[in-house]
């Protein structure tokens, strides 16, 4: 078992200098500081999943890294440049699709490159591509209501890749998804990640999903919380079914388990002050 707290990326997992680079992060709300001491560097080609029981502060460190809402303490660095609001290189995709009703496919698909000021023959060229990368061929005129719960993360999915993002920020992607169109989303996500790998940071709930989807899992414990430990994920890529069937799957996800367990069950008793 490969088990550190150093924030820096494994051999093999990215270039020497990160993209991402977290240092010393804490946030609070008045009274309630949510996560303290948070160190953190993420690879160009890296994916970097994030663990830890419900009220940790997975999300709201998702959003300081994405420059949405200041860390109370310590800074974010994104190729070197501290950040200091909303990352124009950055895409996030939520976990209730955040797509816009009145718009159809095309519409939500090409809303961040209109933001970004594309011109048309821009976005007649790229969103089609995108729409066909996520497998929503056929669907371009289709609005939110009449998807299924997976195509509509699918749009969400290439509404964020449009924009080419230097870093991707998953905030539980597919929690909102039946077990069976979890799993093909993530097998998808690592498709497309092949082809065009990026920085991810992968908040999710699931230790399945983040020893699946990850290169590196950072366990979060505490309140406030912090980095418990950082997991090499040393299965090879590219991921299919058949990894989760492995022995060393098995051994890491139980490891991961294990160490969230106890604190897993404290956090579901405790009180909020």
């Amino acid at each position: 078992m490969r088990v550190s707290t150093d924030p820096e990326p494994q051999k093999g997992a990215v270039a020497a200098a990160p993209r991402i680079t977290v240092s010393g992060a804490s946030k609070r709300y008045g009274g309630l500081q949510v996560f303290r001491d948070v160190n953190l560097r993420v690879g160009h080609r890296e994916i970097l999943a994030l663990v830890g029981p419900s009220g940790c502060g997975k999300t709201t460190l998702l959003r300081c890294l994405d420059g949405l809402i200041p860390m109370s303490e310590g800074e974010v660095r994104v190729d070197g440049q501290p950040v200091t609001g909303p990352l124009p290189k950055a895409a996030m995709v939520f976990q209730h699709f955040g797509l816009f009703p009145w718009k159809t496919v095309f519409g939500n698909v090409a809303y961040g490159l209109r933001l970004a000021g594309a011109s048309k023959a821009v976005i007649q060229e790229r969103v089609p591509y995108f729409i066909q990368l996520v497998g929503l061929s056929g669907f371009e005129d289709a609005y939110p209501y009449q998807l299924s719960g997976g195509m509509q993360q699918r749009c969400g999915l290439a509404r964020a890749l449009a924009v080419e993002p230097d870093v991707l920020l998953m905030d539980e992607p597919f929690a909102a998804v039946d077990a069976q169109t979890r799993e093909i989303l993530q097998f998808e996500l690592l498709r497309i990640w092949r082809m065009r790998p990026t920085s991810m940071v992968f908040v999710t709930h699931s230790i399945d999903e983040a020893v699946l989807m990850g290169d590196r899992v950072v366990v979060l414990k505490g309140r406030p919380s912090t980095v418990s430990e950082i997991v090499e994920v040393t299965l090879p890529h590219p991921r299919t079914r058949e990894t989760l069937a492995t022995t060393r799957f098995a051994e890491l996800r139980e490891h991961v388990w294990t160490t969230l367990m106890d604190e897993a069950r404290r956090a579901e008793f405790q009180l909020e002050a």
